[in-house]
């Protein structure tokens, strides 16, 4: 089932109505989108009018072909985080296509395989779709990138992207600039000319300008469209514009702050402190607005500034959620900090405490952070704990947990435990032990007072965290035996977790079995590696775990070819193929199952049926692999060009098989079966 999807994300065109015709850059877009282009990049400081333009373009195309459909997503900052970037794709292109049926995608599934399945859907139909992705120089997220250049190389002739950022993205920018593929616009495009910056002072002003008025001040902003609509407001009812243009002169940045200075100053007492007190907010709303100033009436204010062009940007059609201009919010909360920052941390924890009653666990955790109410904070990222144990995104958690101060997640055994689990990710295996004792020494209740103020030594957590927690604790030390090369450490840990986990707990039981099944397959006792296995497949599945489940066909697998049972090991991945189809729906949720069938394939000489399960993996995108097991694919077709004499492409395949291993929790060695 696709995640929901908040209601302050903007997912159709904005209406953003230009006093000044854009036509020599609209008609560049039009020819890009004629000329079936696959990109348009829009990239320019801000300020520059991105947004504007691209909403002018749209509304042309519209006009001229009203088929065309256009879904809009304006990104922020926080949707580096996979899934909810995921989530708002998807609810975008259903939005201007439904008939795409993209419920059976499901924006939990790594990104390179969700967009694997989203290409063969949006390789139905004829209209042509146009995909707006405002703001992306937001998104730093690997994975997310990643997933946009597989979209971006095996782009449906129907759908074309546009991407308005401040900085030119990772993406393959030059190999679709080689390919003819790219339309281009950048700061040099985007300045208005001379007769441009005329036309918009005009109409912004009301005021019929000299030439020479023009010319200085479109000279001295250098065409900077904010730049002129910052002079512009500071001339409104001005008696002495010469002398006001005259006196403009400096350096762009103290040029803008002087000129937002002046902005403020000429507003209302109580609108100045409206947009300082809301100025934290990444996003807003009237009721959060309420929310956070303590006052009434925030719906109409916004409203009012946005009629007033108080740098507001709506973020929806209906006109309920707003945020500020970048750069406006950037001043606004300067100022805001002068009043003190306990001013500053009482507005974050009204907007923490609005966004925790309405279930956005995420913006009231940072809103929390924000405001340094480090034991509100670690709450709310202790309540977050089983939701991800179940999806396995952990990476929110794991970068609010770092922002915690150490003596607050010591006060809680959960928290403890995952900053522990922190620690492993990071490669700082050394430091991990500590933490663990210390939630054991908090569960036994020795740790009453521990903080030395008063406080309890932890807050309530969820009865199942706590009840698992001793679980959770050993499977962690048996993580860090593996990645020493302990076996029987591995093997004592593992037993304990496994002798721990109570009946209904199918998570702690299969991560368990699978540790003892790596610990026998390094002591070589392949068979007990098949058998624990198994169990962990098992136990996962039925916890819901169904990616992890599946992962465990590969280990089996590993281990059933040198034990020489090659047909039950092309069976059980026939069994995790059909699991993967029918649990998931569409496309299997990755293509390892398929490399992985065409390693045993190849064992069992079948060449042809080797090459089809190649073909079936890479059918589904080169980065739809798992960082895990991407190189099984090519020690498969290494094996496949080895058996048709090609010798020379067989050795290539593995010299890139060797650049994307990446060791892991599995065993480095796969014994062999004697030739």
């Amino acid at each position: 089932m696709a995640m929901p999807v908040l209601a302050t994300k903007l997912f159709v065109p904005p209406p953003r109505p230009s006093v000044v015709s854009r036509s020599r850059l609209v008609d560049q877009l039009h020819a890009g989108l004629a000329s079936g282009r696959t990109l348009a990049l829009i990239s320019a400081p801000a300020g520059f009018g991105k947004s504007t333009l691209v909403s002018e373009w749209v509304a042309e195309a519209q006009r001229h072909d009203p088929e065309l459909t256009v879904a809009w997503v304006s990104l922020d900052e926080a949707d580096n985080d996979p899934p909810r970037f995921l989530s708002y794709l998807l609810a975008a292109l259903h939005g201007a296509d439904p008939s795409l049926a993209l419920d059976s995608l499901d924006p939990k599934q790594p990104p390179t395989e969700l967009v694997a399945a989203l290409i063969n859907k949006l390789a139905t139909g004829s209209h042509k779709l146009v995909l707006v992705l405002d703001d992306f120089h937001l998104i730093e997220d690997v994975a997310i990138r990643d997933a946009l250049a597989l979209l971006l190389d095996n782009l449906p002739p129907r759908l074309h992207v546009t991407l308005a950022s401040r900085s030119d993205p990772l993406l393959p920018l030059a190999r679709l600039r080689a390919r003819g593929e790219l339309t281009e616009l950048r700061a040099a495009d985007l300045r208005f000319t001379a007769a441009e910056a005329a036309t918009f002072l005009a109409q912004a002003t009301g005021v019929s300008l000299k030439n020479e008025d023009v010319a200085a001040l479109e000279s001295r902003t250098e065409g900077w469209i904010a730049g002129l609509q910052l002079a512009a407001l500071s001339m409104r009812d001005r008696e002495d514009i010469p002398g006001f243009i005259a006196a403009f002169t400096g350096s762009n940045r103290y040029v803008i702050d002087y000129l937002i200075e002046e902005v403020l100053h000429q507003a209302p007492l109580d609108v100045r402190e409206f947009l300082c007190d809301t100025s934290i907010l990444d996003r807003m709303t009237g009721a959060l607005c309420d929310a956070v100033t303590g006052q009434s009436g925030g719906t109409e204010t916004l409203r009012s500034l946005e009629r007033a062009n108080v740098f507001i940007v709506p973020l929806d059609d209906t006109r309920e959620w707003y945020r500020y201009h970048h750069l406006f919010a950037d001043v606004l909360r300067s100022r805001l900090l002068a009043d003190g920052p306990e001013r500053v941390a009482t507005l974050h924890v009204r907007a923490s405490e609005w966004y925790e009653a309405r279930g956005f666990g995420e913006d009231a955790v940072q809103h929390a952070l924000a405001a340094a109410d480090y034991p509100r904070a670690a709450r709310l990222i202790e309540a977050s704990v089983p939701g991800v144990r179940k999806s396995r995104q952990d990476g929110p958690l794991l970068r609010s947990l770092t922002r915690l101060p150490e003596e607050t997640i010591r006060r809680m055994p959960v928290l403890s435990v995952f900053f522990g689990w922190s620690l492993i990710v990071a490669g700082d295996v050394d430091a991990v032990e500590p933490w663990l004792q210390n939630a054991e020494r908090l569960l036994a209740g020795a740790g009453a007072g521990a903080g030395g103020d008063g406080t309890p030594a932890h807050d309530s957590a969820d009865g199942v965290e706590l009840r698992t927690l001793p679980v959770t604790i050993e499977l962690y030390r048996a993580s860090l035996a593996q990645a020493r090369g302990d076996v029987a450490a591995v093997t004592t840990h593992a037993q304990r977790a496994l002798d721990a986990a109570a009946s209904d707990d199918y998570l702690g039981q299969g991560g368990a079995s699978g540790m003892l099944g790596l610990a026998a397959a390094a002591r070589g006792d392949l068979e007990e590696g098949v058998r624990a296995f198994a169990a962990a497949g098992s136990s996962l599945h039925r916890a819901g775990n169904l990616t992890d489940a599946l992962s465990t066909t590969l280990v089996v697998a590993d281990m059933l070819v040198p034990l020489g049972r090659l047909r039950e090991a092309q069976r059980r991945y026939g069994e995790a193929l059909t699991l993967a189809l029918v649990e998931v729906g569409g496309e299997p949720p990755t293509s390892d199952l398929h490399s992985g069938l065409a390693l045993v394939l190849r064992e069992l000489d079948d060449r042809d049926g080797a090459r089809a399960q190649l073909d079936a993996s890479e059918a589904l995108g080169e980065r739809v692999f798992s960082n895990e097991h991407r190189f099984r694919w090519f020690i498969a077709a290494a094996g496949v060009s080895r058996s048709e004499g090609q010798l020379e492409e067989a050795l290539a395949l593995l010299a890139t098989a060797e650049q994307f291993y990446r060791a892991g929790f599995f065993p480095d060695v796969t014994p062999i079966a004697a030739q």
